[in-house]
């Protein structure tokens, strides 16, 4: 119950942040400046995102899926099936899903998932504090790598927006900035297409680009699914932490993280949202208070999730939550069927202020669709999907009257 309630905040939540990239290009994720400089409501909206759903839902699923990895292979085995030879079925399926909804729209997850979820797997038999240890180091030196080895070019272009440095070196800034704005305009105009000449571009230009991004992001999704291997053996998500640990980690993770995340985000708005300043922020800076908020989240959902099941909406989110894989690829087909060419085709119209009544209509959409469902069937269609490709055999769906 806690772990279906915890994955229905995430798949919402999640929605509130891949709204920038279903309305705009990219790098509409990192800035409310693109792909037109915002207003004060939109860099309002921006930074709103920023501290409360940007990463941290992220790591709410990637936590999830270690903890589920473990989940999935006790059950098989508990029912005499071979659990790890089955999740490499899974995972491998989930690959292929990933693969055709990177085709559909670029900020596709699944597919890192399947390849960390095999990297993972490794691990299975390790004692819990090798995973806690092994996890937070790995998370930890990662990011601290990879923030150094940007830092040059961050202090660059901080001089560079000073005025700190040479004409020549200034203009090469404005060259680099100028070649971005119009690989985003071309990225737009393909987002215009119809969808078969999107995927037919994507796998023209570099059908391996899921294959090159999940190893870019290796070092946050592996660790993040050893910590939510060993949150699970140790009974996290079954509610067996006491009460006050899991009070504790709710205000002490968020409380902490948020008030690093809003540092930043304060330096930033000041200094404008600097293109290369964000791009290091959002993949590294931030990665331990996204941590430390995501286990603040998942806490205090844990904490309270008897009393959230005995609400109505409690009742919806975990509905939701049981049927994340449909609500998660269900937003894609909805929002890209707005804003694709393939739909409606308001790429780039609508204004970041605007995006989060898209946000509460999908919000709205999966809590009343997921619970009517689930009513009727056992699962949700594509998980049904999922598992019956998986076990290699047609499960039922419908429950019985």
């Amino acid at each position: 119950m806690a772990l279906d309630l915890v994955r229905g905040v995430a798949v919402l939540g999640i929605l509130a942040i891949n709204i920038g990239g279903f309305a705009g290009p990219q790098a509409a994720t990192l800035s409310p400046n693109v792909p037109v400089p915002g207003n004060f409501a939109d860099h309002l909206w921006f930074a709103f995102a920023l501290l409360v759903f940007e990463g941290k839902m992220r790591a709410l699923f990637s936590l999830l899926f270690g903890a589920s990895l473990l989940l999935f292979i006790d059950n098989a085995e508990a029912r005499g099936a071979n659990g790890e030879l089955l999740q490499i079925h899974r995972l491998g399926w989930l690959a292929l899903f990933g693969y055709l909804h990177w085709l559909v729209w670029w900020g596709d997850i699944l597919f890192t998932y399947a390849l960390a979820g095999f990297a993972a797997l490794a691990f299975r038999q390790a004692p819990t504090r090798v995973l806690v240890a092994g996890g937070l180091t790995m998370f930890v030196m990662w990011h601290s790598l990879m923030a150094l080895q940007g830092l040059p070019q961050v202090t660059l272009e901080q001089h560079v927006l000073a005025g700190k440095t040479n004409a020549d070196v200034a203009a090469d800034y404005r060259a680099e900035r100028a070649a971005a704005a119009s690989a985003t305009a071309a990225e737009m105009a393909g987002y215009r297409q119809d969808l078969l000449a999107q995927a037919a571009a994507k796998l023209n230009d570099d059908p391996a680009e899921p294959v090159a991004g999940a190893l870019n992001t290796i070092g946050e999704t592996l660790p993040l699914m050893l910590l939510g291997m060993a949150l699970y053996r140790s009974g996290f998500f079954a509610g067996a932490w006491p009460r006050r640990a899991l009070a504790g980690l709710a205000l002490g993770g968020t409380l902490t993280g948020g008030a690093l995340t809003a540092g930043l985000i304060g330096w930033a708005w000041a200094h404008n949202w600097p293109p290369d300043a964000m791009v290091a922020a959002m993949a590294f800076w931030l990665a331990v208070p996204h941590l430390l908020m995501a286990l603040g989240y998942g806490a205090a959902l844990v904490r309270w999730s008897p009393h959230l099941a005995a609400t109505a909406p409690g009742r919806r989110l975990i509905a939701a939550g049981r049927m994340a894989f449909s609500n998660y690829l269900g937003m894609t087909l909805v929002m890209t069927s707005i804003f694709y060419g393939w739909g409606l085709g308001l790429i780039g119209t609508v204004p970041l202020r605007w995006q989060g009544l898209f946000v509460l209509g999908g919000w709205a959409l999966m809590l009343g669709w997921s619970k009517p469902w689930l009513a009727q069937f056992r699962q949700g269609p594509l998980e049904w999907l999922w598992r019956s490709l998986t076990l290699g055999q047609r499960l039922p769906l419908r429950r019985r009257a």
